[in-house]
């Protein structure tokens, strides 16, 4: 085995079934159906019929992909260091028509872009984006989305870009606003309506993407500041309270699982109106559950557990961490609708391991597309 080769390993139940009991009595209570603890964190179908020992009719079950095959994607954020990579001998692939070709070798049906330039040095000048598409189309894949900047300025102009590529959603990598404050968030809202408008027209859907910041706790209430501003906390969150305040027909969501469970780790707590301490436990599924048909993509960004850090976790290929994957994408149901894109931060290994990012991905995929799901013939 090279250096930089990294084999594929199998899911395990520690890793796809650990969630707290928190969080399953909270799903419980808003009537959303969570996982039995003894449904396979791996479900293989042997076919042989007989039995349904899961207490259904009496017929055979079926096994399908929780994840379809078509909307198995992945943010080139992850891959950054090759796309960006100048042509050398590592024997690794570089710039778009090599890493492209290599992801859809893997498996990997669509592609969520981060920029779209490469080492001038490939072609001697900038990649266009009808260049890109070309790859695109060559290695059978699809563009489902974009990280970049969402402003009025420059909107119609990345809409051409899109169009162009073929995506059906564009989006960016930054929260609508920074701020915690709701009349920052209601200026945005306006805005995002009136963008979401535009990419409908187009033949697009506007989204946002979340850090853990986003589900942090709005200042909304209690005494005021010098500057007239609110102290306190009503509990509501930031993104939850954008999602009232936008249009469901123009403005959509990308869940970034990872960041979603650090907010879980990092937000618990608020100050109210009459000055008490407040703990309120953000549940990434329930936040999707309830609205499941604004997120139309994801993040499938997996971590391990790690409490001497900031964030309480600690990227990792998916799979290998403890983010339970199973059943945050049975439980939000619509299989159909939602599309996972892989994406890690850490992924690229610099001059040392140039192909870490690629192996990474391959690993992952692999993971992604051992979650399955049980159905009635």
């Amino acid at each position: 085995m090279h250096q930089h080769d990294v084999e594929p390993v199998n899911l395990t139940r520690r890793r796809l079934l650990t969630r707290s009991a928190v969080a399953a009595a909270a799903l419980t209570a808003a009537g959303v159906p969570i996982l039995a603890t003894g449904t396979p964190a791996l479900a293989h179908n042997d076919d042989k019929g007989g039995k349904d020992d899961k207490g259904g009719k009496g017929g055979r079950l079926k096994v399908e992909p929780l994840v379809p095959a078509k909307n198995r994607g992945i943010i080139l954020y992850s891959v950054r260091d090759r796309i960006s990579a100048a042509p050398d001998d590592s024997g690794v692939p570089y710039g778009f028509e090599r890493v492209l070709a290599r992801l859809a070798e893997i498996g990997y049906k669509e592609i969520e872009f981060a920029g779209y330039n490469q080492n001038t040095a490939i072609l001697g000048r900038q990649i266009t984006p009808a260049e890109i598409r070309k790859i695109l189309d060559d290695n059978g894949l699809v563009a489902n989305g974009t990280h970049t900047q969402i402003n009025a300025a420059t909107f119609q102009q990345q809409l051409d870009i899109a169009q162009t590529l073929g995506m059906k959603n564009i989006g960016t990598g930054s929260d609508p606003s920074n701020s915690t404050y709701t009349s920052d968030w209601d200026a945005a809202a306006d805005l995002w309506n009136d963008l979401g408008r535009q990419a409908q027209a187009r033949g697009l859907r506007l989204y946002t993407h979340n850090h853990d910041a986003a589900y942090s706790f709005l200042l909304d209430s209690g005494p005021l500041d010098a500057n007239g501003k609110p102290t306190r906390s009503s509990g509501r969150r930031r993104l939850e309270y954008f999602f009232d305040k936008t249009d469901p027909r123009y403005v959509f969501f990308e869940l970034d699982i990872y960041w979603a469970y650090v907010a879980r780790y990092k937000h618990q707590k608020y100050v109210d109106r009459a000055g008490r301490e407040q703990t309120d436990l953000f549940d990434p599924i329930l936040t999707v559950a309830e609205r499941t048909k604004r997120f139309p993509l994801f993040h499938a960004k997996d971590g391990n557990k790690n409490t001497a850090l900031p964030n309480g976790y600690e990227m990792t290929p998916l799979g290998e961490g403890d983010i339970n994957f199973q059943q945050f994408f049975q439980t939000i149901g619509e299989q159909d609708f939602h599309h996972a894109n892989w994406e890690q931060d850490t992924a690229p290994g610099g001059a040392a391991l140039p192909a870490q990012s690629l192996d990474f991905a391959n690993l992952s995929y692999a993971n992604l597309s051992e979650l399955t799901i049980y159905k009635q013939r």
